[in-house]
């Protein structure tokens, strides 16, 4: 599964050119687009497995759900409709939206001290572990992260 998300233009009115319009733009004029050119050099891919999920948007564009930082992996999710859990509201309180990053580590903020205290006691800890309501997407480019199967199953054992 796949989706863009078309960002409202600054008037509010209509939205600018979705992603997938903009690679129609190029093909009518005759000129060759990429996937590369089409995607744009602000745009941010981020893939959520194991559901294999992937959003696009444009980067410093995205709506904020007012759970964790804006533009956080948490953010994310919400915006798309992907439920990742956030007991805590995305504050940095517990490890309920823990995931793990597998490709992009580069293209987020750097874990602070708080956010690396509060990883110590998350299940399953790895190397790349991260809390999606403290990692934000500071650059473009693509992300994929796994959310730890003990956090998909969580609602449906009854965490709230």
């Amino acid at each position: 599964m796949f989706t863009r998300l078309a960002i409202p233009s600054a008037s509010g009115n209509e939205p600018d050119r979705n992603l997938s319009n903009m690679a129609d733009a190029g093909t009518q004029s005759g000129s060759t687009v990429t996937a590369d050119d089409a995607r744009g050099s602000r745009t941010v891919r981020i893939t959520f497995l194991p559901d294999n999920k992937a959003f696009e948007f444009e980067h410093g564009r995205l709506p904020y759900q007012e759970h964790g930082k804006p533009e956080s992996i948490l953010d994310i999710a919400l915006n798309f409709g992907l439920h990742l859990e956030h007991a805590c509201g995305g504050n940095c309180a517990c490890t309920t939206c823990h995931v793990v990053v597998k490709k992009g580590q580069d293209l987020l903020s750097e874990m602070d001290d708080e956010e690396a205290d509060r990883l110590d006691m998350a299940a399953d800890l790895q190397l790349n572990s991260r809390l999606g309501c403290q990692a934000v997407v500071e650059k473009p480019g693509e992300i994929v992260v796994e959310i730890p199967a003990w956090n998909r199953n969580y609602v449906s054992e009854g965490g709230h």
